[in-house]
């Protein structure tokens, strides 16, 4: 009975791993897309138009809130260090022109040298916006290129690199105090 039942197991096993094996190769016929030499190019063209939509076009949906959240917070510092720059700006001029209010809460106590590192400081953080936002705007365009090119990558069973960890059991027995470990990749083509 014990007999029958390991045979029977192992019958049903190769079955099912014949039928692994056809099913896989359906599957891949399936999932075969033709290369689109294109697809690069025109993600990085719709992403130059409107941010973002080169993100739709190659399905990545999930990256197209970081696109806007990337561009709009430095956009949103922008805009509020260019108010900053403009308040303490105009001040600054209507003390050359002689009008200094000390019970102003904000500028009364401040001196004309104070003011004018304020602008440095407020223009200086806004170029900055300016170019992080730019920065972002390049690296959505360069995202959506490279990952229209690796949606169209060949990626199946037959190109694998796996790592196989051995630990040799005859130096073991050999040299009780040693363990000897062996490191095999295994490729395909």
């Amino acid at each position: 009975m014990l007999l029958f039942s390991i045979v029977g197991q192992q019958a049903f096993a190769q079955k099912k791993d014949k039928e692994k094996k056809i099913k896989s190769v359906t599957e891949a016929e399936a999932d075969y897309k033709p290369i689109d030499p294109l697809a690069p190019a025109r993600a990085s063209f719709f992403t130059s138009i409107v941010p973002g939509l080169g993100q739709i076009q190659n399905k990545s949906y999930w990256k197209v809130p970081l696109v806007y959240a990337g561009m709009g917070i430095p956009a949103y510092f922008w805009a509020d260090n260019q108010r900053q720059y403009t308040r303490y700006r105009s001040e600054y001029k209507k003390r050359l022109q002689g009008i200094h209010d000390k019970e102003d809460p904000t500028f009364g106590g401040l001196d004309n040298e104070r003011l004018l590192e304020a602008q440095k400081f407020y223009r200086r953080n806004r170029d900055l916006s300016v170019v992080i936002t730019v920065g972002f705007y390049v690296l959505s365009i360069i995202d959506a290129n490279v990952d229209a090119h690796l949606t169209q990558f060949n990626v199946n069973e037959k190109l694998t690199i796996r790592p196989v960890f051995d630990v040799n059991n005859n130096y073991l027995q050999q040299n009780q105090m040693q363990l000897q470990y062996a490191v095999n990749i295994q490729y395909k083509f």
